[in-house]
């Protein structure tokens, strides 16, 4: 008989109604443990009826053997059926079928060879296997011993039930870390999926949030200039289409994972965008950093949403920028003298303070005379020329 194999239960023997449920056959079949083993395992039980066919048994003796089938093709499908099958009801009934038949038919130590095969994937550990394999051969080798049968009949009965579970330790174990392994990629795969809506919550607040913020603003200045500077105020209109193609542009990037134009492209438009709010800006950047470009997407964000914040919340008048390396790492400083606010952290902050910290960087946000946002990213290499933005 070629090795044998199951799926993995559960050794809980608590009573419930779970235990009873059956899984669909088509479930069964497209087990990743098994397929369709089960279909053909079942045809060993062949040997079984090879003794009454070779010595006419009669009607009785037949009926007798039937019966015997019948009570263990239920043992047999309920491991594979019941949603929580019992170990011991299923092995422990295979058992006492063969030593029930065992002294009428030899064909029953099929029986103890069923049993000693499924013991391995009936359990949780190779201990218990083996201890249940032991048992096994002692109670087939005992009742050979006691029907003084050859030695043949102890083989077959307690030597070979042995060997065929023996050999299905190795593929049960195999079972176990294939179940593990699928177990610990579907938790990864879930942890990816809940990290990416988190990411893209978090890109659609910086985009949406800024871009929004930056059409209002030129919105209400196209309005004001109507009527005294019609030209100033469908230039202002102009670019607020043009804001608004780049937004749909941004949102299509920040699905696909990157959308980050690069740090000196944020900062000229941090630049414009204040200066439109009305805020006199100082901006001391290095526009030529040459980080990582992770990093310096995180820096661009931050930039982002600390200047979206500035022109909705802040009320300020003037806005200072400064980005320089220190020791090894760079820091960026957006200090702000509007209206400090020293309540808790709303999602743009968070969500930027997950970037800094996802890099290995850190965040630090003070609220006196005005607010001040300091990043600092460890960089291994970085190149500064301070150009660009101090016009």
């Amino acid at each position: 008989m070629p090795f044998l194999g199951g799926r993995q239960i559960d050794s809980d023997s608590s009573v419930s109604s779970a235990a009873l449920k059956l899984r669909p056959l088509r479930s069964v079949l497209h087990d990743k443990d098994h397929g369709w083993g089960p279909l053909l395992w079942v045809l060993y039980l062949g040997f079984f009826f090879v003794q009454p066919v070779a010595d006419h048994v009669s009607g009785k003796r037949w009926l007798f053997n039937l019966l015997g089938a019948a009570i263990f093709l239920v043992l047999y499908w309920g491991i594979f059926l019941l949603e929580k099958p019992r170990p011991l009801v299923h092995i422990g009934g295979m058992l006492l079928l063969g030593i029930s038949l065992f002294p009428y038919n030899s064909g029953a130590c099929t029986f103890f060879i069923f049993a000693a095969a499924m013991v391995p994937f009936l359990v949780d550990t190779q201990g218990r296997a083996i201890a249940g394999l032991v048992a096994i051969a002692v109670i087939g080798g005992v009742e050979a011993f006691l029907l003084h049968l050859s030695g043949w009949g102890i083989f077959w009965a307690a030597v070979f039930p042995a060997f065929i579970g023996a050999g299905n330790l190795f593929f049960a174990e195999r079972n176990r870390m294939n179940r593990r392994l699928r177990k610990a990629n579907e938790e990864i795969e879930h942890l990816a999926k809940v990290a990416e809506r988190e990411r893209i919550a978090r890109d659609l607040h910086d985009v949406l949030g800024h871009t929004l913020s930056v059409i209002t603003l030129k919105s209400e200045l196209a309005g004001k200039l109507m009527d005294r500077d019609p030209e100033r105020a469908g230039k202002e209109i102009r670019e607020v289409e043009q804001i608004s193609r780049q937004a749909l542009s941004d949102v299509r990037d920040a699905i696909r994972g990157y959308r980050a134009q690069g740090l000196a492209a944020e900062l000229a438009q941090a630049k414009s965008t204040l200066e439109t709010a009305g805020l006199t800006v100082q901006c001391d950047a290095a526009t030529t950093v040459k980080i990582p470009a992770m990093q310096e997407s995180v820096l661009a964000l931050a930039v982002r949403e600390t200047v979206t914040n500035v022109v909705r919340h802040a009320q300020a008048r003037t806005c200072r920028m400064r980005l320089e390396q220190q020791n090894g790492s760079c820091r960026l400083e957006i200090h702000d003298d509007g209206c400090g606010n020293s309540t808790g952290e709303g999602n743009g902050l968070r969500g930027m303070r997950e970037r800094v910290e996802m890099v290995g960087g850190t965040l630090q946000r003070t609220a006196e005379n005005g607010t001040t946002l300091t990043i600092t990213l460890p960089l291994r290499e970085v190149a500064l020329h301070r150009e660009g933005c101090q016009n």
